[in-house]
């Protein structure tokens, strides 16, 4: 009697229904991909051929078929969680030096300033140097602080970025108003000079000082512009009158026609005497005018920054992250690099969340998150959710509970044939 079918049909029914319950329990596991179960038939054949009809031997599981299409994206309380929106994997190192694969996004620092995940895997990418990367670097576990070194970022001197930016004050000076009553100028006397205004610059140890602007209409269209510096306590002198720093002129339509004025301070004008460097910067007034309206000033700005101490981190939808200081500026630290397969279904999943290449999955082709189509974009203090859909899941069960009873119906028909011949007289 042909028992083979039934129990064959039984075996794979319940091989789905393991499969379908492996879904439902990682329905809260992030990053899981789910599986669904592949059947083929059975028949078997002889010398003559299988003949016009042939009668099958049942059904066998043909392969268990990962789905890596995308879960949901949910928002999490931690900045380093990091989302993948589209395709790619994580790359993770382990303690002995290999590559896997994940799709879970929950990453946390160590106390030796790596990212890694819930199992210690490290998270891979390029290390920035100089606050840049340099792309077909080395990928690496990015670590994102040294505890052994000063967690506090160095100073910047006004004038001294790349772009050397120095002060950009953008302003509108009155043209109605008069030459101020008193002729020679003198920052303590109002009378003296016509507006002033003020910005906060920094020396090459980060210390503060106030530089201040005053204007004083020398001419029709024509301004004279004089400065003093306040020190910051502790600096001798505390303040230093500049005197005059240059002059502004403005066209018949209120356009300045004038160039950025060079400002040098010495260290004894700084206060700090030897202590410092000079500095030197560009006052630039571009874009100001010369209305029949208010004194306003729209911008006051300049490119120094004081020290600041590491506060937190960022990850961007390219993969780069950013350490935060407490002085408002922010570093690039590293940049974490997908990998995607020309077959991911070839991966071998190893359990916690991570795929191990394979010959059939292809060796990994990185790229950085968001420059093509096959790399997603990443989304910080996100996690993107398993792709399990529990209703149709539970369709799924219910399916191959009827199956199974169905097959095993089978059996106990052939069971009760198997009987009357048995019986037979």
């Amino acid at each position: 009697m042909g028992f083979q079918q039934g129990l064959s049909g039984l075996a794979t029914s319940s091989k789905s229904l393991d499969t379908i319950g492996n879904n439902i329990a990682n329905s809260g596991t992030i990053g899981f991909k789910s599986g669904s179960t592949q059947f083929a038939d059975v028949f078997s054949s002889s010398l003559n051929g299988a003949g016009a009809a042939p009668i099958g031997l049942g059904a066998r599981v043909s392969t268990i078929v990962q789905q890596f299409t995308q879960g949901n994206i949910s928002i999490s309380n931690n900045p380093l969680d990091v989302a993948i929106n589209g395709g790619g994997f994580f790359q993770v190192a382990d303690s002995l030096g290999s590559t896997l694969f994940s799709r879970n996004g929950q990453f946390q620092l160590d106390k030796n300033g790596f990212l890694v995940n819930a199992q210690g895997l490290q998270l891979k990418g390029i290390m920035a140097v100089n606050g840049a990367v340099s792309p077909g670097s080395p990928n690496v576990p990015l670590r994102l602080f040294d505890p052994s070194q000063s967690l506090t970022g160095s100073p910047q001197a006004t004038g001294a970025s790349v772009t050397g930016t120095g002060v950009q004050v953008n302003l509108n000076l009155d043209s109605r108003v008069a030459s101020p009553i008193t002729p020679v100028f003198s920052s303590s006397d109002p009378t003296s000079y016509n507006q002033s205004t003020a910005v906060t610059t920094y020396d090459s140890l980060g210390n503060p000082h106030t530089y201040t602007t005053y204007f004083v209409k020398s001419a029709t269209n024509a301004w004279n512009v004089y400065a003093t510096l306040n020190n910051p306590a502790g600096a001798a002198p505390a303040f230093s009158n500049l005197g005059l720093a240059g002059a502004l002129s403005f066209d018949t339509f209120g356009q300045l026609t004038s160039a950025p004025l060079p400002i040098t301070l010495t260290t004894a004008q700084l206060g700090y005497a030897g202590g410092v460097t000079p500095m030197s910067f560009n006052l630039n007034f571009a874009g100001s005018t010369q209305f029949g309206s208010s004194f306003s000033v729209n911008t006051a700005l300049q490119d120094g920054y004081a020290a600041g101490t590491l506060a937190g981190f960022k990850i961007g939808s390219d993969g780069t992250v950013l350490g935060n200081y407490t002085n408002g500026q922010s570093v690039v630290v590293g940049q974490a690099v997908l990998a995607t397969f020309r077959n991911p279904q070839g991966l071998q999943p190893l359990g916690n969340n991570v795929w191990a290449q394979t010959p059939e999955s292809g060796t990994s082709i990185l790229g950085t998150p968001g420059s093509s189509g096959q790399y997603g974009v990443m989304q910080s203090a996100a996690v993107e959710e398993a792709n399990v859909d529990l209703t149709a899941e539970l369709v799924s069960m219910i399916t191959q509970q009827r199956v199974y009873q169905a097959n095993a119906q089978t059996i106990k028909t052939q069971d009760s044939i198997l009987q009357t011949l048995v019986n037979l007289r």
